[in-house]
């Protein structure tokens, strides 16, 4: 692929970027967001959802694929098409954007900083016992994330992302695999149903797996990539496409295990992370020790795929937003990764958090996180719509019919599940 940027005439007279031409070898942003975005809560999730309903709801998985791929291809196009951040086009929407991401990224980055350590942590405190305690694992992967991503630019970034993604797919596709996935009960999940109490499920698996901030972070991807005007539009949406499809694979993967080995035999998982061990437990029974630790490989790279990745892309988005009110903050820096604003988010994410881990978590912190963190994914695809339909985006590259639809839908889908996650925190 050429690097050099032709120019064609566009209908409203201005030079325009030839398109590049859509090819594999491009591909890398889309896996960087599809895998930071499925962390092992979603691995119980899908898992639970297949223990209860066996099949049912794969329609449900299917669908919510659709969705993150018009949400990421929505920022994406936002960044190519307008050559703005989406910072940028938050701050045209009023100074009300500017405090809602202040006030996230200060409380979320605290308390996700420590879940992502304590998830990478279990697995290898699993596949090396009695070796640390899990607290100290915790503290490792953070260091260790920390030095991986202060000092390495995108590119091996996103070079060992794709290898941890491929230790994830390898994993779940050979334990889908090898418990036999019935075909016939599987295609017929694909026909839309709703089993008596299914609905949060459901909702669970729509908008839940892949679904984080770092939706918003791939429009800062692309651009880290290179791809940094409408030239790349096809590769973006290519990369987009492929990478989503590879989550759904993922996903449904996840839930045939759940359907096969959970359901049929009534076992069920302990909520959150620890859910995973407890699946180990459960293959090391029916398939031996080898495929309960090659399990604990996948997790461990799930895990720390979405570590990693927030690391980087988080502190992207931070970087840029203290930019945008302190320029002297990020002017001089080669690449944003070695702009003061990034390293000190990075700082945030590893060290106060910490604290945490050795202390039971704040009530006041819980629910403000809960609240805060419940609130993004309805603002981010709300927006999205909104400046996609403005004049702030060319009319060539606007929201047509389909996009309209799936990010309202999408908008919709968030609010209802914020609501409901709100009404289970601990108030």
């Amino acid at each position: 692929m050429a690097d050099s940027t032709q120019t064609g005439t566009a209908g409203s007279g201005q030079d325009t970027p030839a398109p590049r031409r859509a090819s594999w070898r491009s591909i890398g942003p889309g896996i960087v967001v599809a895998a930071t975005g499925v962390g092992a809560g979603d691995l119980v999730a899908t898992l639970i959802a297949g223990s209860k309903f066996g099949y049912t709801l794969l329609w449900a998985a299917v669908l919510g694929c659709l969705v993150k791929i018009s949400l990421a291809e929505a920022a994406g196009r936002w960044h190519l098409a307008t050559g703005r951040t989406l910072f940028d086009g938050w701050r045209s929407l009023g100074s009300w954007t500017s405090a809602y991401f202040a006030g996230y990224v200060v409380v979320w980055g605290f308390v996700y900083g420590a879940a992502a350590m304590s998830s990478s942590a279990l697995p290898l405190a699993a596949l090396f016992p009695d070796t640390l305690d899990l607290k100290v694992w915790a503290v490792l992967c953070g260091l260790v994330g920390l030095v991986f991503v202060w000092f390495n630019q995108y590119a091996v970034f996103e070079k060992v992302m794709t290898v941890l993604v491929g230790v994830m797919f390898v994993v779940t596709v050979y334990l889908a695999v090898r418990v036999t996935p019935n075909l016939g009960s599987a295609l017929a999940g694909l026909a839309p149903v709703l089993p008596d109490g299914s609905l949060l499920y459901t909702l669970g698996l729509i908008g839940g797996v892949g679904g984080t901030i770092t939706l918003a972070a791939y429009g800062y991807w692309v651009n880290a990539k290179g791809w940094t005007d409408t030239g790349w539009m096809k590769v973006m949406r290519l990369d987009n496409r492929v990478a989503y499809i590879t989550t759904g694979i993922f996903v449904v993967a996840m839930l045939a295990v759940g359907a096969e080995l959970l359901h049929s035999s009534g076992v069920a998982l302990t909520k959150g992370d620890k859910g995973l061990l407890d699946l180990s437990t459960v293959l090391e029974e029916r398939y031996g020790a080898a495929t309960a630790k090659l399990f604990l490989i996948g997790f461990f790279a799930t895990s720390y795929t979405s570590l990693i990745g927030v690391w980087h892309g988080v502190s992207l988005m931070f970087a840029d937003f203290v930019g945008k009110f302190r320029p002297s903050l990020t002017a001089g820096a080669p690449r944003p990764e070695r702009s003061r604003p990034f390293r000190a988010y990075l700082l945030w994410l590893t060290f106060p958090p910490m604290s945490l881990l050795f202390l039971d978590q704040p009530f006041g912190l819980v629910v403000g996180y809960g609240v805060i963190g419940a609130l993004f994914m309805p603002f981010l695809a709300l927006t999205l719509l909104w400046l996609l339909n403005s004049a702030r985006t060319p009319a060539e590259w606007r929201n047509g019919l389909l996009s309209n639809v799936m990010l309202g839908a999408a908008g919709l889908l968030f609010v209802v599940l914020c609501v409901q996650q709100l009404r289970e925190l601990p108030w």
